[in-house]
């Protein structure tokens, strides 16, 4: 299966504050908030949602490939992407502007407050899907330019393309009908829980609402795993994967679209994908960065067994190679 993934390229900044967000806020002063955190570390990384989950397909051994908008300083991040698996061939290089900005700062609880700058991310509108050199048998659209998530989607329906949409972090600036043009006839819709509620809300749509127009709704819920569901249908909730620690959360949530859309590319059941996915998830969840992990195909099968049993392990053991 040929999965294309739509959506943002980004360098990650990622800073750690030794402290709780919620002490700083005053309950009645909301309203005109004017702060500053002192952050202890500094880290800079790979980011943006459609090179991580590129990056998770490519890792597990698919070929995606990555359409979305970067600037002149992507020479080095393409070297690497490609070197992981990933067909670039369809990123947009501006000539003009520099390569997103996703700055974050994480709090002791894993809260994080965060910035986006788009950056060339603006001229991922002018990419037009039809004009790949292969069509793609699946298109995940990410968050990315608001036009060019539209124009994707749109496109993807005009070619009869199955689409996982995965509005995420635009979701806050979209207007009810571009939510709706996002949502509708989607095969998978992916959110976290807040997401799922503000897309209800930014949308106008009850829940049932939404499931009469896509496929399967799934919704990450952090340590309490990941909830598949249906209309008409009682929701499959898998368990996540539990984490030995936990060193930083961004990337965990682009890591499970990976894991799921490998085990769908490979014909699973939507349960056994949830289940890959919640594990690399956990793996992403225990190192820094969202592109810095290293599958380790022995641990990645020994968490999975650990976590769903000898069979589900079999599954992901048959499909990624296991050293003796």
């Amino acid at each position: 299966m040929r999965i294309a993934v739509t959506g943002s390229i980004a360098t990650d900044h990622l800073l750690f504050f030794p402290g709780r967000f919620a002490d700083q806020l005053i309950e009645g002063h909301l309203e005109q908030v004017s702060l500053s955190f002192l952050a202890d570390a500094l880290e800079v990384r790979r980011g943006g949602v459609g090179a991580n989950i590129c990056f998770g397909l490519g890792v597990l051994g698919l070929e995606p490939q990555l359409v979305g908008a970067a600037g002149a300083d992507f020479a080095e991040y393409d070297s690497w992407l490609r070197s992981h698996g990933v067909d670039t061939s369809a990123v947009r290089v501006s000539a003009s502007r520099y390569t997103a900005r996703f700055v974050c700062t994480t709090d002791l609880e894993q809260n994080q407050i965060a910035t986006f700058y788009s950056g060339a991310m603006a001229e991922a509108r002018r990419i037009d899907l039809a004009g790949l050199a292969h069509r793609p048998d699946l298109v995940l659209v990410g968050a990315d330019d608001p036009e060019a998530m539209l124009r994707h989607t749109a496109t993807a329906h005009r070619l009869a393309v199955p689409v996982a949409a995965d509005p995420s972090q635009q979701l806050a600036r979209l207007d009810r009908d571009q939510v709706r043009r996002l949502v509708d006839g989607a095969r998978w819709l992916f959110t976290n829980e807040y997401e799922e509620a503000l897309l209800v809300e930014r949308s106008g749509w009850a829940k049932a609402d939404v499931l009469g127009r896509i496929g399967t709704w799934i919704t990450t819920s952090g340590a309490d795993g990941v909830t598949l569901a249906r209309r008409g249908a009682p929701e499959l909730r898998v368990p996540a994967v539990p984490a030995d620690r936990i060193a930083d959360p961004t990337g965990a949530g682009d890591a499970f679209r990976s894991g799921f859309l490998a085990g769908t590319a490979w014909g699973w059941p939507q349960e056994q994908a949830a289940q890959l996915g919640c594990a690399l998830a956990t793996t992403v969840l225990e190192s820094v960065g969202t592109q810095e992990y290293e599958l380790r195909p022995g641990e990645l099968v020994a968490r999975v067994e650990r976590a769903y049993g000898a069979g589900a392990a079999r599954t992901v053991g048959e499909r990624i190679a296991v050293p003796s």
